[in-house]
């Protein structure tokens, strides 16, 4: 195999837009049940925001097993099975959490049985599916080309989920379980037959850009976590990572909610709300990406301003969001929650360059566990942070007895959050150059 630093081609960029459709279609198919569901079960059934948040943090919880799957694909000759195989699974956990939640109306018991299967089997196939195509980019990729092709699957999937969105938004209206249902296998269907197309002999032939050689077996799975976790740079990124994402989510399970309770917006209404957050995410992703450096083919020391100063902008935008909840109709939460977007775009963008850039360095490349660790802090903050912010409203809304108050709070939180975690990622990037004895020449230029 081609060692780091080569220069034989590995993955075009052909190829990297392919890998790009696999996360977008996760993505896609992700928005249904942790932001529609979420809201009509807040909204129309009138349950607890806990129990939806609850079913999301189950579902991050499951992905733990990230890196046990970066594993088993590290040991493989081929991610692609492994990719179809999570796409797959996580289609049927949609189609199940669709028919689920209507039923925890009449019968909860046999409701939430259900949509604890479904967020189950979510969880299990954005775990392996996302995994194994990340591991894909990072080993496949030219070290060179990595944060760029990161920066550009992550916009693809990002812009899957605005389109998801913007188009189940508009067909949501006028709600009925029965359309849910429909819109949910149409959903289904359609990513399931583009990942086929994507993946469709996408690794035959191609170079792997790994240190291990094909004779020298990878380790065993509690050895590779421990060999990652020994180096300074991993293990204070994975700090940052999980702050930073805890931040992120906590209005990802109450945006919906707030826009029905305070603003009084429709299901469709307050998805197309969600979209808007998206299309944030979206723009700040693409001008961080060609304004900083994520495109330029490795990474520069502006990279901790950009990641800075996307979580200052971020908590910005959510110290406002904060007034408004106040403030009700006649707000412009509109572009209060796109400028919240960018930020986290922003952010999110240049920390995942820095992932790229981490995930090819060490004594050992593992990209398959080291993306899997990652994954996994992503996922136990995500899940985290989502039932804090659901948990915290409920229990604000019955203490305050005033929503706006309770969302004002929980806002306010996470825009703390964000602070902290331009902190942390100060502190986390300039710990990279530690990594520098066990890089190529090429490569220390990505840290310094």
């Amino acid at each position: 195999m081609a060692s780091r630093g080569s220069d034989i081609a590995g993955l075009g960029w052909v190829s990297i837009i392919r890998i790009g459709l696999v996360q977008a279609s996760i993505g896609a198919m992700v928005v249904l049940p942790t932001t529609v569901l979420n809201r009509l079960m807040v909204v129309e059934y009138a349950l607890l925001a806990a129990i939806p948040a609850g079913l999301v943090a189950w579902h991050y919880a499951v992905q733990l097993t990230r890196p046990l799957w970066g594993q088993i694909s590290d040991k493989g000759r081929k991610r692609t099975p492994w990719i179809l195989c999570g796409i797959a699974v996580l289609a049927a956990g949609v189609l199940l959490a669709a028919r689920a939640t209507p039923v925890m109306a009449n019968d909860f018991a046999t409701g939430f049985g259900l949509a604890v299967l479904a967020y189950t089997l979510i969880g299990v196939g954005v775990g392996m599916g996302g995994t194994s195509a990340l591991a894909l980019l990072a080993s496949g990729v030219a070290p060179q080309r990595r944060a760029a092709a990161a920066a550009t699957t992550w916009i693809m999937m990002v812009a899957g989920i605005v389109a998801s969105a913007i188009v189940v938004g508009k067909l949501l209206d006028p709600y009925s379980p029965e359309r849910l249902l429909a819109i949910a296998s149409g959903l289904a269907a359609a990513t399931i037959t583009l990942c086929a197309l994507a993946t469709f002999r996408l690794e035959r032939g191609h170079v792997q850009f790994e240190e291990t050689r094909k004779d020298e077996p990878a380790p065993d799975f509690r050895a590779a976590i421990a060999e990652i976790w020994s180096e300074t740079a991993a293990r204070r990124f994975t700090v940052f990572i999980f702050v930073s994402m805890m931040a992120f989510s906590m209005q990802d399970l109450i945006l919906e909610p707030f826009a029905g309770l305070v603003y009084g917006m429709t299901p469709g209404e307050s998805t197309q709300l969600g979209g808007q957050h998206q299309g944030g995410i979206l723009l700040g992703m693409i001008v961080a990406g060609v304004g900083g450096s994520a495109f330029k083919g490795r990474l520069t020391s502006n990279l901790r301003a950009w990641i800075a100063g996307g979580c200052l902008l971020s908590a910005l935008a959510l110290s406002v969001l904060a007034i408004s909840a106040m403030v009700g109709p006649g707000w412009p939460i509109g572009p209060n929650v796109f400028v919240l977007g960018f930020g986290n775009g922003v952010f999110a963008v240049a920390a995942i360059g820095a992932m790229m850039g981490l995930a090819g360095a060490g004594a050992k490349t593992r990209e398959g566990v080291r993306m899997g660790v990652w994954g996994a802090a992503q996922a136990i903050a995500f899940g985290l942070g989502g039932l804090l912010g659901a948990v915290g409203v409920d229990a604000a809304r019955r203490v305050l007895g005033h929503d706006g108050s309770a969302f004002q709070l929980i806002f306010a939180v996470e825009a703390s959050l964000f602070v902290l975690a331009a902190v942390l990622a100060v502190r986390a990037t300039r710990a990279a150059p530690t990594l520098g004895d066990e890089m190529g020449a090429g490569e220390k230029e990505v840290f310094a």
